[in-house]
C-alpha cells in the first residue's frame, strides 16, 4: 500500500492528536491518592485502572473523527473494523503496575499497520514529557529538552551488552531461564521498565530488550520505533514478532544474531 505525503502527514498528525489525548486522561489520575485497580487476572494480577479505560475512550474518540475509515484495536475496548485497510493500534497504559506505583515509566501506544506489520508507531511517556516517533522516514524524540534523532547503539560484544526485561520471571520457567542464560553474558541487567525500555533502545541507551507473553498492542508501536531508528525486534526464532508473544529487541544485526543463538535454544 503506497501512501501519498498528504496521506502521512495525516496519519502522523492523527497519531501526535491520539497520544495528546491519552496523555490529559492519563495524567488526571497519576500520582492521586484515591487511585484504584481492578484485577483483568484471576489466579495472578493484571491491573486496570479508570486511566486506562478513559485514555482508550479519548484515543478512539479522536481517531474516530480524524480517521474514520481505519480500524482500531485496543487492550480495553472491542475492535472496530474499517474501510482503508490500516489499523491503529492502542495500548493506553503500557505498564498499569508501574502508573499504579507511581514510576514515570509506563507510557501510551500508539500504532499505524497494515496488513504487513506496523507503518508508524508512537512511545510516549506524558510525565516526563518525552515522544519518541517512528516510521515514514522519521525517527526522533520530542521532550522538554529538545528534539534529537533517534539512532540505536553500534555493536559490540554481548560481554559489553545492557540487557532489560520488565518481569525477572520474564514467562514459564523455561523461559525463565533462557533469559538468564542469556542475561548472564552480558554487563548489566536491569527490569521494570515496559515500554520505556524499547525507548531506550532506540535512543541509543542500551542494546537488549527480552520479553515473553506480549499481546501485539504491547510490541506494534515499539517495532516501528526501533526499526525507524536502525534496530531489530523479532521473535525467539528470528521470525516476525507483530503478534507478540517471546520477543528479542535488539540495537543492531550483530549483537541481535548473539542473543538469538542463545534464545533459540529454548
Amino acid at each position: 500500500m503506497l501512501l501519498d505525503p498528504n496521506e502521512i502527514a495525516a496519519i502522523c498528525a492523527a497519531a501526535h492528536a491520539a497520544a495528546d489525548a491519552a496523555r490529559g486522561a492519563a495524567l488526571a489520575h497519576f500520582r492521586t491518592a484515591d487511585l484504584t485497580a481492578d484485577n483483568k487476572l484471576a489466579g495472578g494480577f493484571d491491573p486496570v485502572t479508570v486511566a486506562d479505560r478513559q485514555a482508550e475512550q479519548d484515543m478512539r474518540a479522536v481517531l474516530a473523527q480524524l480517521r474514520p475509515n481505519d480500524a482500531i484495536m485496543g487492550e480495553e475496548m472491542a475492535a472496530t473494523t474499517g474501510k482503508s485497510g490500516l489499523t491503529w493500534v492502542l495500548d493506553p497504559i503500557d505498564g498499569t503496575r508501574g502508573f499504579l506505583s507511581g514510576t514515570p515509566t509506563w507510557g501510551v501506544l500508539v500504532a499505524l499497520c497494515n496488513a504487513n506489520g506496523p507503518l508508524f508507531g508512537v512511545i510516549d511517556q506524558p510525565y516526563i514529557g518525552e515522544r519518541f516517533l517512528g516510521g515514514f522516514g522519521q525517527a526522533r524524540l520530542e521532550g522538554p529538552h529538545g528534539t534529537r534523532a533517534l539512532a540505536t547503539r553500534r555493536a559490540r560484544p554481548l560481554s559489553s551488552a545492557i540487557i532489560f526485561t520488565t518481569f525477572p520471571e520474564v514467562g514459564t520457567q523455561e523461559e525463565g531461564a533462557a533469559f538468564r542464560r542469556l542475561a548472564q553474558q552480558c554487563q548489566l541487567t536491569r527490569y521494570g521498565m515496559d515500554c520505556y525500555a524499547y525507548a531506550l533502545l532506540a535512543l541509543g541507551q542500551i542494546d537488549l530488550v527480552v520479553e515473553a507473553g506480549l499481546q501485539p498492542y504491547d510490541i506494534l508501536a515499539p517495532i516501528a520505533v526501533i526499526e525507524a531508528a536502525g534496530g531489530i525486534v523479532t521473535d525467539w526464532q528470528g521470525g516476525p514478532a507483530t503478534k507478540g508473544g517471546r520477543v528479542l529487541a535488539a540495537a543492531n544485526t550483530e549483537i541481535h544474531a548473539q542473543a538469538l543463538a542463545i534464545l533459540s535454544q529454548h
